[in-house]
C-alpha cells in the first residue's frame, strides 16, 4: 500500500470513528432526555405541579375597602398575574438576569457556549447559563440534597432544561416571568414579588418605583447578601449594576440612569408583616380562631379540609381600614393623653396603690391578688415545670433582671424584678371598642385592648365585665312594648322595697336625691340612670322577663335572674352589648354581628360566602322609642358632655354605664348608620378610681367614643352623615317633648274632671 492510500486509510478511520462516537454520544443525549421526560432518573413535575407549584401560599386577610390587613402563613407567599407586576419590574429581570428571554425557547445556547468556553480557558464567572425559564425550572423540583454529587448535578441540570422546554412549550412568556417572580424568595420572611413589595416598601408590584423594582431583582440573587435592612451598602451596588445593566440594553437612558442610581435606598416602610404588626391586630387574632374553625369543617375538591396557613385562601372582612385605624387612635388618644395620666395622679403616693379593698388588712389583701398573679404567668408556670422550689420561685420573681416595659410613650428597657413589674402592669386601665353598622351587622372596627404585642387579652370577644347601667335598655324596652308607658309616663322617684323568696329585701340606692318623691319621667330617668325607677320596673316585669327580652336581641351569656340585673350587675361581653344595642337601630330586628362577607381560594373562586342571622326582637315602634329614650341620654343626662365637651349637634342615642365601685366604665353610642360601644377599666377588679366623677362611663369610655366619631365623621369617603333615625313607616302618634306631653295630659285631666262635674 503506498504511502497516500496508508494516509488516506488513516484519515477515513478517525472519520469514521469520529462520526461512531458521535452517534454513541448523541443517542446518549437523547437516550438521557427520553429517560428524563419518561422519569427513569427520577420523577419530573407534572403540568399540575408547573401550574401550581408545591408553595405555601399566605392566606390574606381584606378589608372591606380593600387594603391588605394581613396573612396566616408558613411562608408569605402570595401569587400575582403578569398584569400586575410594574413594567419597570420586568425589565429589570430580563436585563440583569436573561436579556435573550423572548428569543430562546427555555435554553440560551449562547449563553452555554459562553459558559463552556469560560470553563476551557479558565474565564469563568462572566455571567451565568441559566435561563430565567430555567431558574423557574429549578425552583420547582423541591427536596434536593445539600451534598450533590457531580454527576448528580448533571442530571439535575439536565432535568431542569427538560422542565424548562416544557415550561416554553405549554407557557406564554408573560405567564414564565409571573410565575418565576411568584416562587423565588426575597428575604426578610418574604415570598414572591407580592410579598416582598408589602414587606419592603409597603407597596404592590404593580405600583413599585425604577429604583424599587431594581432593588427587588437585585435582592433575589442572593437575600441575605443583597438585604437593604441587613446589608444596605451591597444592596445599593447590587441595584445600581441592575440600573446599569437596564442602561445598557436601552430600557432607561444615561439621564435616568445618573438621577435613579444617585436615590439612596428608602427602608423607611419596611415591615415584616406578621401578628404583631399592623392594623387590627386584635381582630386578626380572633378571625385566626374562627377560621382554623372553618377550615375543620370545609374541603377542598380532593377531599382534604382546607389550610389556613397554605392554600393561599382570600378573605374578605367587614372591617373598614379606615375606620379601624380612628378607632384604634381613639382609644389610645383617650388613654394616653387622659385617662391613664389622670389614674397615675389619683393614685401617686399610695403604698396599696391602685387596689381599693375594705376592711383593715387592705395590704394583705393587695398581697393575695400579686400572688395569684405571679402564680398565673407563664414564667412561673415554667419555673413549676422545670420542678423549682417554691422559695427559689419567689426569690426568682424577686430578683431584678432586665426586661423592656410597654408605655404610652414608648417601650422601656430597665430592670426591674417580675414581681414589680406585674405591680407596674396592674397600674393600666384597658379598653375594647367595636363598631357595627344596622341592618347588615357589619363589624367596621374591632379594638381589643390597648397593645396586642403586652397584652393579649380580647376585651370585645373574650372578656365579660360587669355592664352597669347599660342594661337598663332591657328593661326600659319592656316598658316601651307593651304600650302601658311612652317616653314621658311617669313614675314615683321613691325607693322601692322588694321582697325576696328568702324573706330578704332588696332596696337600689341612687347616686342622686334630686326630685326624691316626686314624679319623674322615663325619658329623664333613663337619661340619668335613675335605680329607684329601674327597681320599680323590674318589680312589674320581673327578672325572668327582663332576660328574656335581652336574649331575644342577642345576649347569650349567662345572666342570673335576680332583681339587681335592673342596676346591670351581669358580666357580660362587649361584642353582645353593642349587638343587642344595634338592635334599636335596626328597627327591632337583631342581626347578628358578621365579620367575614366571603372567603375565596388561591384562584378567585368563591368558596363560601356569610350573611346575617337576623330575628326580630321587638316591633319597629318599640325600637323607635327606645332610641327617643336614649337620645335623652345625650341631650341632658349622663352622657351631655358629648354636646357641652365635644359639640355634637346631630341626633345620638347613648348610654353610659359604670358599676358600684367604679371598676368598669362603659358607653354605648348609637347613630343611623353606625352602633359603637366601648368598655374601660382596669385588669383586676379592686383595681379602679375611688371616685364617681373619674370612674363613671362619661369619664372612663365616652371620651373614645367622641374622637372616633369626629374622625369619622370628618372622613367624607366614609359617606358617614350626622342625619336622624328614620320613623316607623305607619308614623307615631306619641308625643316625645315632655312638657309638651304634660299640658297634655293636664287639659286632658281638667276636661275630664269638668265632665265629672
Amino acid at each position: 500500500m503506498s504511502k497516500s492510500h496508508k494516509k488516506k486509510s488513516i484519515k477515513l478511520n478517525y472519520i469514521l470513528k469520529f462520526w461512531i462516537w458521535y452517534t454513541v454520544f448523541m443517542a446518549f443525549i437523547f437516550l438521557t432526555f427520553i429517560g428524563i421526560s419518561n422519569e427513569w432518573l427520577g420523577p419530573m413535575p407534572s403540568f399540575q405541579d408547573l401550574e401550581n407549584p408545591n408553595s405555601n401560599l399566605a392566606s390574606e386577610i381584606y378589608s372591606a375597602d380593600g387594603r391588605l390587613l394581613g396573612s396566616y402563613y408558613i411562608e408569605n407567599r402570595s401569587n400575582v398575574e403578569f398584569s400586575e407586576l410594574s413594567p419597570n419590574l420586568v425589565t429589570a429581570l430580563v436585563a440583569i438576569e436573561d436579556i435573550r428571554f423572548v428569543d430562546h425557547s427555555g435554553i440560551d445556547k449562547k449563553a452555554l457556549f459562553r459558559v463552556a468556553y469560560g470553563v476551557l480557558t479558565g474565564n469563568a464567572g462572566k455571567g451565568g447559563g441559566s435561563t430565567i425559564t430555567q431558574q423557574l425550572a429549578k425552583n420547582l423540583f423541591k427536596n434536593r440534597p445539600r451534598n450533590p454529587s457531580k454527576i448528580t448535578l448533571v442530571v439535575a441540570k439536565l432535568r431542569e432544561w427538560v422542565t424548562a422546554v416544557k415550561l416554553e412549550r405549554n407557557y406564554s412568556k408573560q405567564e414564565i416571568i409571573a410565575m418565576y417572580l411568584n416562587t423565588v424568595p426575597f428575604g426578610s420572611q418574604s415570598f414572591g414579588i407580592k410579598a416582598a413589595s408589602k414587606t419592603f416598601f409597603d407597596s404592590t408590584p404593580d405600583s413599585l418605583k425604577l429604583e424599587e423594582a431594581a432593588l427587588m431583582v437585585g435582592v433575589v440573587n442572593a437575600p441575605t447578601f443583597y438585604s437593604p435592612v441587613r446589608n444596605p451598602e451591597s444592596a445599593f451596588k447590587r441595584r445600581n449594576i441592575v440600573l446599569s445593566q437596564m442602561k445598557k440594553y436601552e430600557y432607561i437612558s444615561q439621564e435616568v440612569y445618573d438621577s435613579v442610581s444617585a436615590i439612596p435606598i428608602d427602608m423607611s416602610k419596611f415591615g415584616v408583616l406578621d401578628h404583631t404588626k399592623g392594623i387590627a391586630k386584635y381582630f386578626r387574632e380572633y378571625l385566626r380562631a374562627e377560621l382554623k374553625k372553618w377550615c375543620d369543617s370545609h374541603f377542598k375538591p380532593d377531599g382534604t379540609n382546607y389550610n389556613l396557613y397554605q392554600d393561599g385562601l382570600k378573605i374578605y372582612t367587614t372591617i373598614d381600614s379606615r375606620m379601624q385605624q380612628y378607632a384604634e387612635e381613639a382609644v389610645k388618644e383617650h388613654l394616653s393623653q387622659d385617662l391613664q395620666p389622670a389614674f397615675y395622679n389619683h393614685w401617686k403616693r399610695t403604698s396599696t396603690a391602685p387596689f381599693v379593698f375594705e376592711g383593715e388588712s387592705v395590704q394583705k389583701q393587695v398581697d393575695k391578688i400579686m400572688d395569684l398573679t405571679m402564680r398565673r404567668s407563664e414564667r412561673y408556670r415554667l419555673l413549676r415545670k422545670a420542678r423549682k422550689p417554691m422559695d427559689s420561685i419567689k426569690m426568682i420573681f424577686d430578683t431584678p433582671v432586665p426586661m423592656k416595659l410597654f408605655s404610652w410613650d414608648g417601650a422601656i428597657d430597665t430592670i426591674l424584678s417580675p414581681m414589680d413589674s406585674i405591680r407596674y402592669y396592674k397600674y393600666f386601665i384597658h379598653s375594647g371598642l367595636i363598631s357595627i353598622e344596622p341592618n347588615t351587622g357589619h363589624v367596621k372596627a374591632y379594638v381589643g385592648g390597648i397593645d396586642y404585642n403586652t397584652f393579649q387579652y380580647d376585651h370585645v370577644t373574650m372578656g365579660k365585665r360587669q355592664v352597669g347601667s347599660t342594661f337598663k335598655p332591657f328593661l326600659y324596652t319592656l316598658a316601651m312594648q307593651d304600650s302601658e308607658y311612652s317616653p314621658c309616663s311617669k313614675l314615683p322617684n321613691t325607693q322601692p322595697i322588694i321582697e325576696l323568696d328568702n324573706g330578704d329585701y332588696w332596696e337600689p340606692n341612687n347616686d342622686t336625691e334630686e326630685f326624691k318623691g316626686e314624679e319623674v319621667s322615663l325619658k329623664y330617668a333613663l337619661a340619668n340612670s335613675n335605680n329607684w325607677i329601674s327597681g320599680h320596673l323590674i318589680k312589674q316585669y320581673s327578672p325572668q322577663a327582663v332576660i328574656k327580652i335581652a336574649q331575644k336581641m342577642g345576649v347569650e351569656s349567662h345572666i342570673p335572674a335576680v332583681y339587681a340585673i335592673a342596676l346591670g350587675s351581669a358580666d357580660l361581653k362587649l361584642i353582645e352589648m353593642v349587638g343587642a344595642m344595634n338592635t334599636f337601630a335596626s328597627k327591632g330586628v337583631y342581626v347578628e354581628p358578621v365579620f367575614i362577607t366571603r372567603i375565596e381560594d388561591k384562584n378567585g373562586n368563591i368558596i363560601d360566602d356569610f350573611t346575617p342571622e337576623k330575628k326580630e326582637a321587638m316591633s319597629e315602634e318599640t325600637a323607635y322609642l327606645m332610641l327617643e329614650l336614649l337620645k335623652g341620654v345625650v341631650e341632658y343626662g349622663t352622657g351631655r358632655r358629648l354636646v357641652w365637651k365635644y359639640g355634637f349637634r346631630n341626633p345620638i342615642a347613648g348610654k353610659t354605664g359604670t358599676t358600684n365601685n367604679q371598676s368598669d366604665g362603659w358607653f354605648m353610642g348609637i347613630t343611623p348608620q353606625l352602633t359603637t360601644g366601648i368598655w374601660a377599666g382596669c385588669d383586676d377588679r379592686s383595681a379602679h378610681f375611688r371616685s364617681l366623677s373619674l370612674g363613671q362611663g362619661a369619664n372612663m369610655a365616652l371620651p373614645a367614643w367622641a374622637i372616633f366619631m369626629k374622625k369619622v365623621y370628618d372622613d367624607p369617603s366614609l359617606g358617614i352623615t350626622k342625619g336622624d333615625f328614620e320613623k316607623p313607616i305607619h308614623g307615631m302618634n306619641i308625643e316625645f317633648d315632655c312638657e309638651k306631653f304634660d299640658a297634655k295630659n293636664k287639659a286632658r285631666k281638667n276636661i275630664d274632671d269638668l265632665e265629672e262635674y
